[in-house]
């Protein structure tokens, strides 16, 4: 059974790449607008299961759609991807020397029959204390944008994070580990593609 990845997200890909999992990408675009008074947990699952059951519904069976959202939380506010300079300035400044959580929502649908599995993973991130200069270097890298927080942990942001709880890869974009227990769950292995 084929896996699609409904993300255009690099970073997504990467982390299937990497587990040796093969896959093909059906991109969907949501309006990733959080609803006001929505719960982080609330939104990520609410875009995943958006942006899954948009891919399902241009997809050929039997396959397995796997789709997912990820956001930053610091005490209970949301924050989104950088849309300036500036926007990512202040989420860092607001990052450093705290613990934030991150956020992933997953929505798999087997198809044809149209199965479905949906969780979500926290993983909290602790930040280093960043100066001024580390701020606005960071920034000119060109890193911080289109990222939920204003950083990615497997960049050049990792030097920044000396703790995590929880697991690395949901911070990333796309929680590994169960993410393949809930695939097991729909009946995907991936002997069938063993060498």
């Amino acid at each position: 059974m084929k896996l699609i990845l409904a993300s255009a997200s690099p970073r997504r890909a990467e982390i299937l790449r990497s587990a040796g999992m093969p896959f093909t990408v059906l991109s969907s675009a949501v309006d990733e607008t959080p609803v006001p008074g929505e719960a982080a947990t609330e939104m990520v699952m609410r875009l995943a299961s958006a942006k899954a059951e948009l891919a399902a519904a241009r997809a050929v069976g039997p396959a397995i759609v796997i789709a997912a959202d990820t956001t930053v939380v610091l005490e209970g506010t949301i924050l989104g991807k950088p849309r300036t300079t500036d926007d990512a300035r202040q989420m860092l400044e607001k990052l450093s020397g705290r613990t934030h959580s991150v956020i992933t929502g997953v929505a798999l649908v087997r198809l044809p029959d149209v199965e479905r599995r949906e969780f979500y993973e926290i993983t909290q991130v602790q930040f280093s204390a960043l100066n001024e200069d580390e701020i606005i270097r960071y920034l000119t890298s060109g890193e911080p944008f289109d990222k939920a927080g204003a950083y990615a942990i497997q960049g050049r942001a990792g030097r920044y994070i000396p703790k995590i709880q929880g697991c690395y890869y949901n911070v990333v974009g796309l929680p590994l580990a169960r993410l393949c227990a809930a695939l097991a769950e729909l009946g995907w292995s991936d002997e069938e593609f063993a060498e």
